[in-house]
């Protein structure tokens, strides 16, 4: 049994539970996410209560991310994907773009411009030949800047439903007059780091609103951009989801971020060992907003102690390497109520699900 039939199987026993929820989102009108374990890359999947479709980055090449990406999608009762926006132009997140798209179709892709070089300057790199598939992928593109909207269809007599880009490529969007009225007072209270020349810095910045419900994807957003993001002036505000910036490295998520989000449930998107660092758990334990941390995998690269509880963890073997694909790629789930109130997360390999309230505005 090769790899990729033996993952699909995993994948299908993974997600049986999946369908029935999935196939009910539309007729329960729920916006519902699914983060999708690509071992430290990216990508999260996003189906509105209309059954219009978002895809945030695509993992890695190679067969094995984009089918545990498409088994989410159909799962989800999808056959295309509306939007696909990628956050940065490194492999883990532009990778499996091309495959997904060889099975379902894109109705448009969300990009910052190209590069033709390797984003990160270096010269013996294989980003020229690793972007070709990327690039012939037949679908309309749209250019991601601050300010950017990604138009998505509301019910009617649903809560308002918006999908915005708030930074990309070092910019950001201009604070209103009401965030410029309040300057953040956590601006200055932590020190910079070296200046990051990666694509990283780099990184599409989203947030998601329904009704009172908010949600921040920073892709791999990095240390010294994530405080421009959030001071002197909070371009974003508080947030109830946050996706933990580049996997939970500690190059990223700067506790002013944090802090200045202020969620109440943190998702990391992270491998057994890539991500979810001693600096970044340390940085999300000085936000007293939060009430729950789930991960895609146990991290091993702290303590035990320091992970979450069991059954807010997805995955818990520290499969790595060629043997990443013997991983159950189990996958969270979130749905948010028809009225944005309140929104229920569930872990279905550890059969954990528990509702929070969304915040107040």
């Amino acid at each position: 049994m090769n790899n990729i039939v033996r993952q699909s199987l995993l994948l299908l026993t993974a997600l049986a539970g999946f369908a029935v929820s999935a196939q009910a989102g539309a007729s329960d009108r729920t916006l519902d996410f699914y983060w999708i374990d690509s071992e430290g890359g990216g990508s999260t999947l996003i189906v509105t209560p209309t059954g219009e479709s978002v895809l945030i980055d695509t993992g890695n090449p190679g067969g094995r991310d984009s089918q545990r990406i498409l088994t989410a999608v159909k799962a989800a009762g999808l056959t295309k994907i509306d939007h696909m926006l990628l956050t940065h132009f490194h492999i883990d997140h532009f990778g499996g773009a091309a495959e997904v798209a060889a099975q379902v179709p894109f109705g448009a892709i969300y990009q910052r411009t190209v590069p033709d070089q390797d984003p990160d300057g270096r010269t013996a790199s294989p980003y020229p030949r690793m972007i070709v598939p990327y690039r012939e992928i037949k679908a309309p593109r749209v250019a991601l800047t601050p300010g950017a909207v990604i138009p998505l269809r509301a019910l009617p007599g649903a809560p308002a439903l918006s999908l915005r880009c708030v930074a990309a490529d070092q910019k950001f969007v201009e604070p209103t007059a009401a965030q410029r009225g309040t300057r953040n007072p956590l601006t200055g209270s932590v020190p910079g780091q070296p200046v990051d020349t990666s694509d990283n810095a780099n990184s599409a910045v989203f947030v998601l609103d329904f009704g009172g419900f908010r949600f921040f994807d920073g892709g791999d957003l990095t240390w010294n951009l994530e405080e421009k993001l959030v001071t002197p002036y909070n371009l974003v505000g508080a947030v109830d989801v946050y996706q933990t910036n580049h996997h939970g490295l500690e190059v990223s998520n700067n506790p002013l971020l944090v802090q200045s989000l202020a969620p109440s449930v943190v998702i990391m998107n992270n491998g057994p060992k890539k991500g979810g660092q001693a600096g970044t758990f340390a940085a999300l334990k000085t936000a007293s907003s939060i009430q729950a941390r789930y991960q895609l995998h146990r991290s091993f690269n702290v303590p035990d102690a320091d992970n979450g509880p069991a059954e807010f963890i997805a995955n818990h073997d520290n499969f790595t390497g060629p043997d990443a694909a013997k991983c159950p790629a189990n996958l969270i789930k979130m749905s948010v109520a028809a009225d944005g109130k309140s929104y229920t997360i569930s872990v279905p390999s550890s059969g954990h699900s528990r509702t929070y309230q969304t915040r107040a505005k």
